[in-house]
């Protein structure tokens, strides 16, 4: 008898647990919607292409230098010495790996102002989405931005609630978030 009161208390101890488990409120987002509606993205985006514009036209001047060089190269006389033609060789060389390393220190710098620029706008939108699912009383949260979320129920989507928190204005969810 001892034994089937344990296995009852046992059993209804699991039961609970399961229904408790059950009710697991679940909600999705499409992150990448919300952070292009913020207003602070559009912002660092310009800022970044702005900055990315600047950068290039350094490379650009770099390019118009290389460019010259080749043609004085190509208009030399005939009977230029092998040195010289050696010499403007070797300067049109060193002209391009200039620029290969111009170019690969300009991606980092554009990738560290991104990084400098767009971390705080991720944040806000994390916390926002952190601040609007406590409320709601979701446990997890689905990010659908890679369009991986095959079936979801309109109602969690809390991409409005989010929005509106934020500020930003709530409009029409893209197609492919649907």
């Amino acid at each position: 008898m001892k034994k089937l009161v344990i296995i009852a208390i046992v059993a209804f101890t699991g039961f609970c647990s399961v229904k408790a488990n059950a009710q697991t409120k679940i909600a999705h987002i499409n992150t990448q919607a919300l952070i292009e509606a913020m207003p602070d993205y559009k912002k660092a985006q310009t800022e970044i292409e702005t900055y990315a514009g600047s950068l290039e036209k350094e490379s650009q001047a770099l390019i118009a230098e290389y460019n010259n060089k080749v043609a004085a190269l190509e208009k030399a006389p005939k009977e230029q010495s092998e040195v010289m033609k050696a010499a403007q060789i070797k300067d049109i060389q060193d002209i391009q790996k200039r620029i290969q390393d111009y170019e690969q220190i300009a991606r980092e710098r554009i990738q560290t102002k991104q990084n400098e620029l767009l971390k705080p706008v991720y944040d806000k939108a994390r916390k926002a989405i952190e601040d609007v699912a406590k409320e709601k009383g979701y446990a997890y949260v689905i990010d659908n931005s890679g369009g991986s979320l095959l079936v979801s129920p309109a109602a969690d989507d809390i991409l409005a609630p989010v929005k509106t928190k934020l500020g930003v204005p709530a409009t029409a969810a893209p197609a492919a978030a649907k």
